[in-house]
């Protein structure tokens, strides 16, 4: 049992680390409960679907995929120009419609810039993280040339909104107020306690069709056990709590929900989860165990690789069109620089590795990641008298979890070789 629970702690270290340190630092801000709950409720709607688009290729074995940088410039490409045409009076690039033409722009740059990626990537097997990191500054030097250099010169372009005041380049602050903001959230949007009842009704749903299966599976009742009760009185709580916040006139049934971003974001769960039962999973699960053996198999590793570098980036150019709308500006030379690294941090944070990552790990870290984010400029300021050390703070943590992620791996991969050799 001692053993058990050191390995439990020892998986888990760098969640358990962050679960104490979002709790330390909700009590050290002092911030309502009720400002924590609304802003989380948006950020996650705002950045799981770019989270999310890391989880192929660690399938595909590819590690994590700070490439998706590129798939996030793709994006802003499409913003960019529907923005500038909405401003030219076009009313169709503005609200819903204006949203799904940058979608449409979007995708086929996206599927260039991953089959690129992919073919890079291939050159360098074993080393696809760094190198997609590498990759994403050689693109972001490109795409600063694009929008500061070639706009206004090679590319007409006329737009006094948009370019800068000389008439080369596009201006550093892009408002989507003129075409695309909150598109997708505006769509439907419900106070926090409907929310609660339909993911609760939803959970029952499921819960009840899992039930039923266990009953004609015994295999599959071996596997998952009794979760599916566990999920029913999750489901009963959750629906409870909705009618509860209804009912009493809580406070936290003002906050209003960006419904409809999270249906995109459960379809995109629902497509991952699909995606594996297909024939092209399973070859990404193959290729990600052992490239020798999926050869060997007769799958083509190096297409099943581009192909998930593909996906990567497109999935990411759609989650920067969600980020972007939600956040309703486009800061254009900086809004993708970082979108690799605070999504890799966030699914490190949640628990995955550079080998393995799951939806729910994915979505746990969003949550941690940035309910850090939000507590701690007031926790420095109420610790230390300066809210910029919360500031400092959360940039550390970024890219201190990655370092220590990566270094726990390494240090998992050399125990477990130590105990095969001990073994042989």
């Amino acid at each position: 049992m001692k053993d058990k629970i050191g390995k439990i702690i020892f998986d888990n270290i760098v969640t358990i680390i962050f679960v104490v340190l979002c709790l330390l630092g909700v009590v050290a801000s002092k911030l309502p409960i009720f400002f924590i709950t609304h802003q989380l409720l948006l950020r996650i709607a705002r950045n799981s679907f770019l989270v999310l688009s890391l989880i192929i290729p660690v399938l595909a074995g590819m590690g994590l995929n700070f490439g998706i940088v590129v798939g996030a410039m793709a994006g802003q490409i499409a913003l960019v120009f529907v923005t500038h045409m909405a401003l030219q009076g076009y009313t169709l690039f503005t609200g819903v419609p204006g949203f799904f033409i940058s979608v449409i722009i979007c995708t086929p740059i996206s599927i260039l810039f991953g089959w690129i990626t992919g073919l890079i990537l291939n050159k360098t097997k074993g080393q696809e993280m760094i190198t997609s990191m590498m990759l994403g500054f050689f693109a972001n030097g490109l795409y600063q040339l694009l929008f500061l250099f070639l706009v206004g010169t090679l590319i007409p372009m006329k737009d006094p909104v948009l370019m800068i005041s000389g008439g080369i380049g596009i201006k550093n602050v892009v408002d989507l107020n003129h075409s695309v903001r909150y598109a997708v959230d505006n769509i439907v949007k419900k106070p926090l306690p409907v929310l609660l009842f339909i993911i609760g009704i939803l959970g029952l749903l499921l819960s009840i069709w899992l039930i039923y299966k266990l009953s004609k599976d015994q295999v599959y009742k071996k596997k998952i056990g009794n979760k599916p009760y566990t999920y029913v009185g999750i489901s009963g709580l959750l629906i409870a709590l909705g009618i509860y916040l209804n009912v009493s006139g809580s406070i936290f049934a003002t906050i209003q929900v960006p419904i409809s971003t999270y249906i995109v974001i459960v379809v995109l769960c629902i497509f991952n989860v699909l995606i594996v039962k297909t024939k092209l999973g399973q070859d990404f699960r193959t290729v990600g165990q052992n490239r020798h053996i999926a050869q060997v198999a007769g799958i083509n590793v190096d297409k099943v690789r581009i192909i998930s570098i593909i996906v990567s980036t497109v999935l990411a150019g759609w989650g920067q069109l969600i980020f972007l709308q939600n956040l309703g500006i486009l800061n254009t030379y900086g809004s993708h620089e970082q979108a690799g690294m605070f999504a890799v941090a966030a699914l490190l944070i949640g628990g995955a590795s550079v080998s393995r990552a799951t939806i729910g790990q994915g979505i746990l870290g969003v949550a941690l990641f940035h309910t850090l984010f939000i507590v701690s400029p007031q926790a420095g300021k109420n610790l230390f008298g300066n809210a910029q050390i919360g500031e400092y703070f959360r940039t550390f943590v970024a890219y201190g979890v990655i370092g220590v992620s990566l270094g726990l791996h390494a240090w998992k991969s050399l125990i477990v070789e130590k105990r095969k050799r001990s073994i042989g």
